[in-house]
């Protein structure tokens, strides 16, 4: 018994998202799913978790054909998906969030779902204050949060996009141990991921996906470089970094304390040269956004100074910032850098420099269509933000980069990216940077810090815990380092 689906269609106007795929997935299965961005990966799983209805196309569990027309309705029959931001009401305490979605009464006790949420999660060996806001959480905890409120709620198919992203190592691998374990008690767990190391280490099976159709399926272990071949149709040959001179400082902080809800940054000093290519490494929630948000202008300096080309940005405004040749791109794709509901055409158009009364439509349609090709974008003028793929609404967001730029500030830039768009989006960053652009950059991911970084800033606990030009440290000291530990 386990999960199929039978010639499963989906078109968005006239792209083919998902063109025919079946499948099968035995029960107790840790399955991988791959494919470059805008392969069809992300469709496919939103049909299976009721978010998306099927053009056409079956599917089965256990034998038995589901009608899947909501998240409501793939729950009742037990699958439920984890996305790569946690589905969690941030304002509600985590014991609201945990009964969401029940079945039972609308007026729940709460003393007995607490002793549920102790009993799943304990079960899953995880620790909550059932209390705490859900914005206090770190994305893992989100997502310990979200498991255990599926599988009280019965899921028997887990799906997993991008679960590794933002979370920190020790919370990578509680999370792995997690896996394993409802695999081994006989769940269907669906892992999709870009990160191939990952699919080896933990899948047992493995599904490639490109241009909507499933191209490739076999039991691991299979190499990264036949994975890499059948999700793009070619094997990347990684090019050595030209090196760039430095400047003058474009950023500079002396003594700069922020403050940003439980984070607090004291006395930081910290400058990026014209040119320079500075990494922000550490846990999650150990300062690295909030810095970039200061530097932004989206947080202002308690004290100390916070200057551009000179100019003291201290209490400035984020327009003010922008005005300075400081542009930001956040994490948070859709939630921060692009807007829900409007097209590419009208994206471009809010950044252009043209500030005339009137929009000039078949103007705009025309110089989206030629950002679409120099930036390779799966879509066209009219494609709404939330219908592109992760990839691409991170190559939208490179297009509306302003020509001049001193300071470019990036959250995660490759988040949930496969290794073709991973390597355009920094090819792209590259040719700011040769241009005289200072970028500073927040990852999660040791080895993207250590390829494009010049000098690497460790933060442990809100503190500046080192700085290691990216020539005299390696992998294993970083991660010493981001742990709070000196490599002895």
């Amino acid at each position: 018994m386990g999960l199929a689906t039978h010639d499963i269609r989906k078109h968005f106007g006239t792209i083919r998202a998902n063109d025919g795929i079946s499948f099968t997935i035995e029960s107790g299965s840790l399955h991988g799913i791959l494919g470059e961005n805008g392969a069809g990966k992300s469709t496919l799983m939103k049909i299976l978790s009721g978010f998306y209805e099927a053009d056409s196309g079956e599917v089965d569990l256990d034998g038995e054909t589901l009608d899947l027309r909501s998240p409501a309705d793939a729950i009742k029959v037990g699958i439920g998906m984890l996305h790569q931001d946690p589905l969690v009401f941030l304002p509600f305490t985590v014991l609201d969030n945990f009964v969401l979605g029940s079945p039972g009464p609308q007026r729940l006790d709460r003393s007995d779902a607490r002793a549920e949420l102790e009993r799943v999660s304990g079960e899953l060996g995880f620790r909550f204050d059932s209390e705490r806001l859900a914005r206090d959480l770190t994305v893992g905890e989100r997502q310990q949060l979200e498991i255990t409120r599926l599988m009280w709620l019965g899921a028997k198919v887990l799906i997993f996009d991008e679960p590794t992203t933002g979370i920190s190592a020790t919370q990578r691998d509680q999370l792995f141990l997690t896996l394993r374990s409802l695999a081994e008690n006989g769940l269907i767990v669906l892992f999709v991921s870009h990160k191939l190391e990952e699919v080896e280490e933990l899948c047992d099976s493995v599904t490639v996906i490109r241009q909507g159709k499933v191209v490739f399926e076999a039991a691991m272990p299979i190499t990264s470089e036949v994975l890499v071949e059948k999700m793009f149709g070619k094997v990347f040959v990684e090019e050595d970094r030209d090196p760039a001179p430095f400047g003058a400082p474009v950023l500079e902080l002396s003594r700069v304390t922020i403050e940003e809800g439980t984070t607090h940054i004291e006395d930081l000093s910290l400058s990026c040269a014209a040119g320079e290519v500075v990494g922000l490494a550490g846990l999650e929630g150990s300062g690295q956004r909030t810095l970039l948000r200061a530097c932004a202008g989206l947080l202002a300096p308690s004290s100390g100074l916070l200057s551009v080309d000179g100019n003291n940005l201290n209490k400035a405004s984020y327009r003010d910032h922008l005005a300075a040749g400081v542009h930001y791109l956040p994490a948070g794709r859709l939630e921060e850098g692009l807007v829900e509901g409007i097209s590419i055409a009208e994206h471009l158009v809010l950044t252009s420099e043209d500030t005339g009364f009137f929009i000039n439509w078949d103007a705009a349609d025309e110089a989206a269509r030629q950002e679409i090709d120099d930036y390779s974008i799966k879509g066209r003028p009219s494609s709404p933000a939330e219908a592109l793929s992760g990839g691409n609404q991170q190559r939208l967001l490179l297009a509306m980069i302003p020509d001049e730029v001193r300071l470019l500030l990036l959250e995660h830039p490759t988040r949930g990216l496969d290794v073709g768009s991973a390597a355009y989006v920094w090819q792209r960053l590259l040719e700011r940077r040769s241009d005289g652009t200072s970028i500073v950059f927040s990852s999660a991911d040791l080895d993207e810090l250590l390829r494009y970084s010049d000098r690497i800033v460790v933060f442990f606990a809100g503190d500046v815990f080192a700085m290691r030009n990216v020539g005299e440290t390696d992998g294993e000291e970083l991660g010493h380092l981001i742990g709070g530990k000196v490599r002895g």
